[in-house]
Order: structure tokens, then sequence, then C-alpha cells
């Protein structure tokens, strides 16, 4: 076995890895020529203000006083500017946004593995484009482009990466670092004679990043004091820095400015996902080059802001976020940025037709030439009678729009040429994603067939060696041995296929994969034709109903992962059980305790997500019910027959029951301290970290009796989940744990109803001899349903209290009793902790119930691992690309979890059973008893 398991393992990395490859690879491509606009350009040097983390709404909209958040900038947009929304893309990260802002391309996900902090690629941006840039703000930022750039004229001015502490008085000195070195460096430049010619050279940028919003954002949520008060502080500073450098500049009116933001941020003071506070920043241009306010009587957006901001009599011209750097090379005459995937926005320019008319030429021209680079790569690597070109891009066409654009110019027909360019545009973008997605299907049928393949594998073992469904047979070596050529020779064609086509090493390994595995699969043909006809002797009614349940089981599994509210269906089919199977006849009080809990635990998938709105006193009061349920449980057990206790273990029973009452007076003295601004106090933080440490060893001190050691082991993970909980989610692994004991109790009254086994005294049942159990029974179908169960809580403690697969759900309060500075891997670490207590409740339960049951944990996890990989082939096909990008973040998390689950629950499986069967033994003292 320990081989099937290396093979399962290595299989499913495959399948987790493969999706990067077939989904995510990096959209870039190099080689191209850089195009410019022919005319002279409008401004001579362009500034661009960054403030990090800034929301639309948060700049656009009005005080309670009916005031602006921002007056000089609400000033410039009433009187001097164009405005606008400008829609980012997920990722809705700091260095994507930049990306996107200043090299016009969206960072693919490849970049996620570089935790978005390094070049994973090379690209060409509008700072390589200049003349000379100087640019000031944060060590995250800056380099990326400095590095990128040719030459040497790019210069950056960053502060110390320890500045950026959540927990300092007042982040917005970081802005204030940045205004206060902008101004000296002008000042300076008046006695620095070469500094200050290439000040007043042409096609100069300017680049002001300000970190201060979204680290006050971070730390005390976008509707705190701290964060409005930043954006006046911003507002000031670039009220001052404008007026500095008109005047530096003796007012030429070569100047243009854009201020923008690389993302917003939700109420909860995170950013990542696609929430529209997360993608929706403002946009404000004016100076050289720039429309002025446009006067509107009606204009139609489908959400209200105009509304709201009282913005209505001014146009409103929303942008994506990569459109912002074509407008940047435009304005300063610079050549596009050569990845840039942007569309001239040409309502920003205040130019005459002629130039908006070039301008979009070359900019269509710019993407074109990314099109046919891309398009020439794939031809090269495809046989010539496999390749279907993108019809409506052929070479002809190419060069009849390109004709006709240029004639409409010269006849002055500017509006046709606007909108044919933007039509070659359009076609372009979707030209360069066929190419980029070309193999996909290719690739996808490849994974799927190793899926396929793989799942039936495992059945066929779980039949094989786990169920007396088949007679073992002989197989014929002559037989195998021409099997074992055909498949050889299949694998040889497959690689000879590829080597022609000259592509890269990974396709080898999803092309080649299937071959072994399909080959497994048909060397088990005799137990394959026993099983065949082992079903057609069932009824067929029997045997379509139970493949219709098992499918609607699945389904709903995979439903969960999208809408929480099916895991409440779910538990409510649950709870009917006993009575659909009868079961309730025999044990009418544990069904009925069965029943209640399923539907108490199915109230918690229809809450809404974690972290979101904090209540302490929930926690106290869950703090206080375990208390209460503990000291009765002891009692009980107290008063028991003397020989399931002695004193020693009583006393571990009472220091866990202890640990929890502290761990619920730390929560609450911790969250009042905080509120007070008096930070976290170092006694409870010690506290807290002493309650963590115990609670892994305390449960392996107890006594391995079933009961008694399930419950230690709840009672030791509760201290800690306490610790880490907010809100209503504190109940969660106390209800599910309830659960849990009562379906021990019920698997016993099922093995009984079905008559595979008499029922056992669970009481007295001692996880230590087990594992000693020799007569392991055969699987039966009601095995397939335990499994099914598993899988079910397993889903269900991951979803029941949030959506973990989405990195804005995370709410770092959750982690204060713990630490409060910034520590990514720290309050990571703290945060999966969180996400693995209710996991190890379900996993030794589960452990519970094989052993009582008398079933190897192989064969049920066999059964488990059949169930996750058909869900995951679900998920492959599930994962987007495209559309929102919540979505597109969503379907790979989703795909990955399924995956990693299965590798995880051989690890959950591993830690239950250490935590259940092994028991360390304290030093006793002996006693002496005269007789």
């Amino acid at each position: 076995i320990p081989v099937f398991i290396l093979a399962g393992l290595l299989v499913h990395c495959v399948f987790l890895v493969s999706i990067f490859e077939i989904y995510f690879s990096s959209p870039l491509v190099h080689g191209m020529t850089p195009q410019q606009t022919p005319l002279p350009p409008p401004a001579q040097r362009l500034v661009l203000f960054v403030a990090d983390g800034l929301r639309a709404d948060s700049l656009y909209e009005l005080n309670s006083n009916g005031a602006p958040q921002a007056p000089y900038l609400r000033s410039i947009l009433e009187n001097n500017g164009s405005w606008g929304i400008s829609h980012t893309r997920v990722p809705t990260e700091s260095r994507p946004g930049h990306v996107a802002l200043i090299a016009g391309f969206y960072e693919d996900v490849s970049a996620v593995a570089k935790g978005w902090k390094e070049n994973p690629v090379e690209f060409d941006s509008v700072f390589n484009e200049s003349k000379y840039t100087w640019s000031w703000g944060s060590p995250d930022i800056l380099p990326m482009f400095a590095k990128g750039a040719t030459g040497d004229h790019v210069y950056t001015f960053c502060y110390t990466a320890e500045s950026e502490d959540f927990g300092a008085q007042d982040a917005a000195e970081l802005d204030t670092w940045v205004f206060d070195h902008v101004k000296s460096f002008f000042n300076s430049s008046r006695s620095n004679q070469t500094l200050f010619s290439a000040l007043h050279e042409d096609k100069v940028v300017l680049f002001l990043h300000l970190l201060g919003i979204d680290t006050n954002g971070h730390a005390h949520r976008p509707n705190s004091r701290e964060y409005k008060e930043n954006i006046k502080k911003v507002d000031n500073g670039i009220k001052e820095i404008v007026l500095m450098i008109e005047n530096f500049y003796g007012n030429d009116g070569k100047t243009a400015f854009i201020l923008t933001s690389d993302h917003g941020m939700t109420d909860w003071g995170s950013h990542g996902a696609g929430h529209p506070s997360e993608t929706l920043t403002p946009l404000i241009v004016w100076g050289a080059g720039v429309n002025y306010p446009q006067k509107v009587t009606s204009q139609f957006f489908e959400d209200n802001f105009l509304k709201e901001w009282k913005l209505e009599d001014f146009k409103r011209l929303d942008v994506n976020q990569a459109d912002i750097a074509p407008l940047m090379a435009s304005l300063i005459g610079i050549p596009f940025p050569l990845n840039s995937v942007g569309t001239l926005p040409l309502e920003y320019l205040n130019n005459s037709a002629h130039f908006k008319a070039e301008s979009i030429f070359t900019n269509a021209i710019q993407i074109l030439e990314q099109f046919k680079v891309k398009m020439g790569q794939k031809k090269e690597t495809t046989l010539s009678f496999l390749f279907t070109p993108f019809k409506p891009l052929s070479d002809s066409e190419q060069i009849n729009f390109l004709k006709k654009a240029r004639l409409y110019i010269q006849q002055q027909r500017y509006d046709e040429a606007v909108s044919l360019c933007k039509t070659l545009i359009n076609l372009a973008l979707e030209g360069l994603s066929y190419y980029h997605t070309y193999d996909r299907l290719f690739l996808g049928l490849s994974i799927a067939m190793g899926f396929v393949g793989w799942t039936t594998y495992v059945i066929l073992v779980i039949i094989k060696t786990h169920s007396n469904l088949t007679k073992t047979v002989r197989t014929n070596n002559k037989e195998s041995t021409v099997l074992f050529y055909g498949f050889a020779f299949v694998g040889m064609i497959i690689a000879f296929f590829l080597l022609i086509q000259t592509c890269p090493w990974t396709y080898y390994i999803y092309c080649l994969l299937p071959v072994p595995v399909w080959y497994a699969v048909v060397r088990e043909l005799a137990v394959i034709q026993d099983l065949v006809t082992n079903l057609l002797s069932l009824r067929i009614d029997q045997s379509i109903g139970f493949v219709l349940v098992c499918t609607l089981g699945i389904e709903i599994l995979v439903f969960s992962f999208f809408y929480r509210s099916m895991l409440t269906v779910g538990l409510l089919v649950f709870a009917g059980w006993p009575v659909i199977t009868q079961l309730w006849v025999q044990a009418k009080t544990t069904a009925l305790i069965w029943t209640l809990l399923c539907v108490l635990l199915a109230t918690f998938p229809l809450m809404p997500v974690v972290g979101r709105e904090p209540n302490i006193s929930l926690v106290i009061a869950t703090g206080l019910l375990t208390l209460l349920i503990s000291c009765f449980s002891l009692g009980s057990l107290y008063k028991s027959e003397n020989k399931y206790r002695n004193k020693e273990d009583m006393k571990i029973y009472f220091y866990q029951v202890l640990s929890i009452a502290l761990s619920t007076y730390i929560v609450s003295s911790t969250h009042d301290s905080l509120k007070n601004k008096q930070g976290l106090p170092v006694l409870n933080q010690i506290i807290s970290w002493m309650t963590l440490v115990s609670s892994l060893v305390l449960p392996l001190l107890s006594p391995t009796f079933l009961f008694q050691r399930l419950f230690s082991i709840l009672l030791s993970l509760m201290s800690t989940y306490l610790l880490l909980s907010t809100g209503y989610e504190a109940l969660f692994p106390l209800v599910l744990s309830g659960l849990m004991f009562v379906w021990i109790h019920m698997e016993q009254e099922a093995l009984q109803y079905y008559g595979l086994s008499l029922k056992q005294k669970l009481g007295v049942f001692n996880f230590a001899y087990a594992a000693d159990i020799t007569q392991f029974r055969q699987l039966h179908l009601d095995d397939v349903r335990r499994s099914f169960f598993f899988l079910f809580f397993i889903v269900t403690a991951f979803f029941g209290t949030g959506n973990i697969a989405s990195i804005n759900s995370f709410d770092p309060a959750s982690v204060y009793c713990f630490l409060t500075v910034f520590s990514p891997f720290m309050m990571g670490g703290l945060l999966v902790l969180k996400v693995v207590v209710p996991f190890v409740l379900v996993s030794c339960a589960f452990e519970a119930i094989q052993v009582t049951t008398q079933l190897s944990s192989k064969s049920l996890f066999l059964i488990v691992l059949v169930i996750s990989d058909i869900m995951a082939l679900h998920f492959f096909f599930l994962v987007k690309d495209y559309g929102s990008w919540l979505d597109i973040g969503t379907s790979i998390s989703h795909y990955v979890l399924v995956m990693s689950l299965t590798i995880f629950m051989m690890l959950m499986n591993g830690l239950a059973q250490l935590l259940t069967t092994k028991r360390l033994e304290l030093p006793r003292r002996t006693k002496h008893h005269s007789t």
C-alpha cells in the first residue's frame, strides 16, 4: 500500500499543478516594435498620484455636513478636469494594481507564486518609455518599475519597510514623508544645474505613491476617523505639490496631473477579492491636454453613486484600470507600453479630432503587434494541418482594417476612423485570448482522462481488497504482456507527437499520465467482468436508486462550495435519516437528539460570514455554556462506577475546565483593553500562548476510553478556539462535537440494524486496544453512506462559519489575543489553526466510528478518496479565467481546496489516530496501603 499512497500523492500533485499551466500561464509576449503617435503631445510632464487603498466612494462622497471629504480635489473635478471611476481587476492587491496603471496589462495569476514582489515576467511600462521618471513612496512598489527599466532613467526614493506598522500612532506620516521629500527635491534642484535641466526636459514623469490611506484602512477600517483624516491630509498635500510644481515651471501650462488608486478596500479593512468596494477606484485627471468638466443634464449608470455624491451634473467617464497607461503615454507623447492592453479613453483628451484619431490608430497597431507575435508563436509549435487560425483577423483582414483606417484619417472622416480602430482593438484582444488558450481543451481532456482512470482504479482496489463482491481470478501471463506492450506503444506515439510540435516538458507529464493509470485499470479486467455479472443479478430499480442517491449527494457537496445554504439542505436531510431508514424505532432518544442537533447545526451556514460584526458577548456566553456542560459531564463521570476513573485523571479534566474559564476571561479583558486603546496586555498574551501549547498536550494525558478521550480533546480545542473567536462562530465547534458524539451512537444502531455485528458497550471501549482488532469485517453498502457523512461533515466544518476560499473573509481581529503587530505568517498560522479545530473534531469522531464499527481505516478512506476525486473533477471544469475576478479567484481556490482536502485528510487521519490512541504517562506517586 505505501506504493499506492505515493502514486496517489503524485497523481494528485500533478492534477493540482495542472490548472496553473492550463488556465494561468503568463499571457505576455516579447518582440514587438514600439508605436508612437506622430503628432506633438499637449504636455511635457505628468504627475501621477496613487493613493493606495483609496475607495471611490470614500473620496467622492460628502460627509454628514454636506462638505466634501477632499475639498481641493472636489474643486478640481468641478472646475478644472475630468473624472470617473476606474474599474480594477482581481486580485485587488497593490502590485497587480500598479502594473495595470503603469504598464497597462492585468498581471496574470502566476504572479501569486512570487508574492507580487519581484517581476515574474519582464514587462515594459510608461516609466520605462519616459525620458526621466522620479518616484517617491513604498519600498514594496517602486523598485519593481526601476528594475524592469532599460538604462538608468527611473529614480526611486523610498522609506524603510519597518515604517509600515498597523499598530503605529498614525500611518498618515508615510504620506507626509512623500510630500516633504518631493518639496525638498524641487528646492535642491535650483542649486543643481544637471537636475534642473533634466526636470525641464519633455517626457518627464513624477510618481507619488501614498501608502498611508491603505495602512490606516487595514488598521482602523475605511469608515474610521483615521482613514477619513488621512484622505484630508492627502488632499492638502496634493494641493501644495500642485501649486509648487506650477510655480516651479512658471505656470507654463505644460503639466498634466492624474490622481487614482490601485485598489479599494472592504468595510472590514481587507482587499484582494472582487467586491465593488475593492474594485471601484477614483480617477481625476486635470492639466495640459485634459478636458474641462462637461456639464450634462442626465446620464445613466446602473449604480446610484451620482445621486449620493451630488455629481449628477458632471459627466462621469468610467475606464478600466489598464486604460490609464495609454492615457498617460498619449498626454506626454511617449510610445504606448509594449504589453499594454488598455484602450485610450478619448473623452479625457482636450485635443483636435485629428490627434484623437491618430492616437487611437497607434493604440490599435500596438495591440495588433502583440496579436501577430502570439499567432507566430502558436504557428511555429503546431503542425500545419492541425493549426486553426483566428478567423476574424486573418492576414488579409488585418491589412484591410489598417488601409481603411488610414484612408478615413486622410479624408478627415475622424469619427469613422475612431470606431473602426476600436473594433480592431476588440478583435485583437479576442484573438490574443484565443491563441493564449489554444491548447486548453486538449490539455483539459488529458487531465480529465487521468482523473477518470485514477478514480476507476481506486474503486476497483476497494472492490477487490475490501469487499466480497468478486472471486479472486488468476490473470493470464501472456495477456498481460500483450497489454503492457500495447500501452507502451500508445505512450510512445503520444511522446513522438509532442516531440514534433516542440511542446514544453510539462505537456509530456499531462498527456502521458493517463497511460499507466489506464493500464492499471485494464489489468483488472477480470474484476470488472465479475463486478458486472454481480450487478446484473441485482434488481434494476435498486441499482438505479443507489446511483441516483450517490449523484445527488455529490452534487449537494459541490453546490455547497458556491452556496453555503446547500449545507443546510443536506443537514436537514440528515436530520430525517433515522426516520427514512426506520432506525428510530430501535433507538428513539438517540434519534431525537440526532435530529435536534442536525437542525441546530443547519442554522450556521445561513448566518453571515464570520468577522464582519464582532460580538464578544456571544464568545463569553459560549465559554460559560462550555463550562456548564463540562461540569455536568464531569459530575456524571465522577458518580459513575469506580473502575473507569482515578484521581489523577480527574485532575487533568479539572485543569482543562479551568483553562476554558481562563480563556473566557482573557477574551473579554483583551477586547476591553483594545477598545480603550491600551494595547494587548502582556499577561494576557503569555496566557494565550500557554493555553495554545498546553491544548496540544493535555488530551494525550487523559485516559484512552472512547468518550473520556474525545471529551478531553473537545475541552482542549475549545479553550484555544475561544481565544480565536470574535462572534457566533465560538458556538460552532460545541454544536458540531455534540453531533459527533451522537453520530458515534447512531452508527452503532445502524450496525445492529443491518445485522453487521453486535452492539458494543461504548462506555468501556478503549482506543488503546482498538488497533488489536483482527477481525475487520468486509465493506457493506452502508459504509458508502458512512464515508459520505464524514466528507459532508468535513465540508460543513470548512464552510460552516464562513467562506475560507476568499482572501478577504478573514478578520485580523480574531488573533488579537495572541498578537497585534502585523506579521502575515503568524496571523496566517493562527487563522489556519482556527479552521483546523472543527476538522480535528470531525476526524477524531470518524476515527472512533471506524474503530467501533470494526473497519480498517484504509477502506473507508479509499471511499472518501473516490468521492472527493469526483468532486475535484467537477471543479476542474468549473475553473474560470474570465468574468469578474471574484469568480476567478473563487473557482481556483475551490479546486485547490478539494485537491488539498484529499492530501489534508491523510494528515488529519494520522493526527486523529495520534490524539485518540497515544497516551503520555505521568510519573505517579506510589501509595503504600497497610492491609
